[in-house]
């Protein structure tokens, strides 16, 4: 019998992090802080290294080049349960906020995607459903202290929140402090999973290199995190195909990737999600489910990338 391709392809990248992780981890076992614990990451040419120390914080986090190419894209979901049904305007009004709880439930998406000062509404008009209240922390521009957005994380939780999606702080990533962006990430994801609620990391790929991205994706996954999210909707730019592929590729199969901004139609969800999108962050949900649009052909894939505010 013939063996698979596409099997055989993703056996050796598999393989392949492996054996990139264990070299990596030899050559700087002797750096590990006294106690702690280093973690390792590598893909697409780089290798992320994140340290702790014995109460699971960040000591240190560097990134170093290597040659390679690496994941995978995970099966098809359910549609609706993929999406986190959004509204993160400025002037969202609570009557708005309740038609979008009404419709998260009827037709059952993943979650409301809602800012902060929305929480305790949204927690008590999901109450008993599998809806989840999602928010964002250090919206839209990441740009808070670390400890400020773990008050903030804390805070949204202590009011009902079930999923966090928090913005990193891009300056820090552009100029390689990347200390910096590890304690930002690792002290949400310390307080949010201490209560059982997931992480989600925007990384604002339309302010990113791709090398950037890179190392975004690989920081957030050694810092805990559940998801690498592409964008806040509120920087220029949005998700596109390329970008939800290349940190499918980073973050491997065990990693969630959401993409988020300019997602408004079937068409544009289907291509996020052949890319490797398992959850997608819209405001056009209801439009999105109801299939693809007879009206207008279906857009190339690389057009899917859109300005951002509209989004929401």
């Amino acid at each position: 019998m013939v063996p698979d391709a596409k099997l055989v392809e993703n056996l050796v990248e598999i393989i392949t992090r492996e054996v990139l992780i264990a070299l990596v981890e030899n050559e700087q076992k002797a750096q590990t802080p006294e106690g702690g614990e280093c973690k390792f990451a590598c893909a697409e040419g780089l290798c992320v290294k994140t340290c702790f120390d014995r109460t699971g914080q960040v000591v240190s986090a560097g990134a170093d080049r290597l040659s390679s190419t690496l994941g995978a894209i995970p099966q098809d979901l359910n549609l609706a349960g993929m999406i986190d049904h959004t509204l993160l305007k400025p002037d969202a009004t609570p009557d708005q906020i309740a038609q979008l709880c009404f419709e998260a439930r009827k037709y059952k998406f993943a979650s409301v995607c809602i800012n902060p000062a929305w929480v305790p509404l949204c927690a008590e008009l999901l109450k008993g459903t599998s809806v989840k209240v999602c928010t964002v922390i250090g919206f839209p521009l990441g740009a808070t202290a670390p400890e400020v957005k773990t008050f903030e994380a804390t805070n949204a939780i202590n009011q009902g929140a079930t999923e966090i999606d928090m913005v990193i702080n891009i300056g820090a990533l552009k100029a390689r402090d990347l200390d910096l962006v590890a304690k930002d990430i690792r002290g949400v994801v310390v307080a949010s999973h201490s209560r059982n609620v997931l992480v989600k990391v925007i990384i604002e790929t339309a302010l990113l290199t791709d090398e950037e991205k890179v190392i975004a994706c690989l920081l957030s996954k050694e810092a805990g995190a559940d998801f690498v999210k592409t964008s806040t909707g509120f920087s220029g730019g949005g998700a596109t195909v390329k970008d939800i592929a290349l940190m499918r590729r980073v973050v491997g199969p065990e990693m969630g990737v959401k993409a988020s901004g300019g997602v408004r139609t079937y068409e544009d969800a289907e291509s996020m999600i052949k890319a490797g999108a398992t959850r997608i962050g819209a405001s056009a949900g209801v439009k999105i489910i109801q299939g693809p649009s007879a009206a207008s052909p279906a857009k190339p894939a690389e057009q899917a990338a859109a300005p951002a505010a509209k989004s929401y």
